[in-house]
């Protein structure tokens, strides 16, 4: 009955010779006897040489096979998109490419700029995790379960970053720019010019009356010159890269997982 079990589920022996890579013990040897997996069943051990007729792979899981060269993969993909998120949220600092109006950031600039979601969150949040990421899928003191478990917990500050910056760059986006514009006063009955937010709207409010999708409006902001097109863009690029990292890291907590369950491909084929 066991034996019939194990022929139906070849993943769980996989798994456990994943976990408990002993191929001389008494356990193994029954798995390996009733697996219908050829190759299984020729398996020696990591770092054994079998005949080139029946070399089989490195490993038995194909999963300890790729976690090291993924989290290389991620850790590389994160560095292009930090820089981005980081230098945006800086840009973001001098709209029209003037120095002006951050002298006065409180009355003058867009609260979500000064935020700082591509720099903290985006950027330096992302920036940390993405360099132990790398490191453990190149031969060193990371390379290994303990580094993989660390990558887990890193990878889960990855992602906050990225939820931070996320969600900065849509409420920037849907609440509009900070600008100085003229409006009627229905009380004195003139125009009137002030600092604030004219095309401000709850997240929940939105729709195809916003501003977003009415270029016509967006000459109602007199200065910053071009504001609303500059913060549009800008904040599209850290929301675009914020989401990229979000799915990286979140794929990192996964390998992660497996890595430490299965280790890393540090046995050379």
């Amino acid at each position: 009955m066991t034996s019939t079990f194990l022929r139906r589920h070849p993943l769980l022996v996989s798994l456990f010779l994943c976990v408990n890579c002993s191929p001389n013990s008494t356990v193994t040897q029954a798995l390996l006897s009733v697996t219908p997996w050829g190759w299984v069943r020729r398996y020696k051990g990591p770092g054994s040489v079998s005949s080139p007729q029946s070399q089989p792979p490195a490993h038995p899981s194909l999963i300890t096979m790729c976690t090291g060269k993924c989290s290389k993969f991620i850790g590389i993909s994160l560095y292009p998109f930090c820089l981005v998120s980081l230098v945006c949220n800086l840009i973001l600092l001098f709209p029209s490419w003037d120095v002006e109006f951050i002298k006065e950031p409180s009355e003058q600039m867009t609260p979500e700029v000064l935020y700082l979601g591509g720099v903290i969150g985006g950027g330096l949040l992302v920036l940390i995790p993405a360099i132990h990421i790398q490191a453990t899928g190149r031969e060193g003191c990371c390379n290994n379960r303990c580094g993989m478990f660390l990558s887990i917990i890193f990878a889960a500050v990855g992602v906050a970053g990225s939820v931070y910056g996320f969600a900065t760059s849509v409420l920037a986006m849907v609440r509009g720019p900070q600008c100085f514009f003229t409006f009627f006063n229905e009380t004195s009955q003139k125009n009137e010019s002030t600092w604030g937010r004219p095309f401000y709207s709850d997240l929940k409010d939105l729709s195809d009356d916003n501003y977003l999708f009415n270029k016509d409006e967006w000459s109602f902001c007199e200065k910053p010159e071009g504001v609303v097109e500059f913060n549009i863009i800008l904040f599209s690029m850290v929301l675009a890269s914020t989401a990229i990292t979000l799915v990286l890291c979140t794929i990192q907590m996964l390998n992660g997982l497996f890595g430490c369950l299965c280790g890393t491909c540090r046995q050379k084929e």
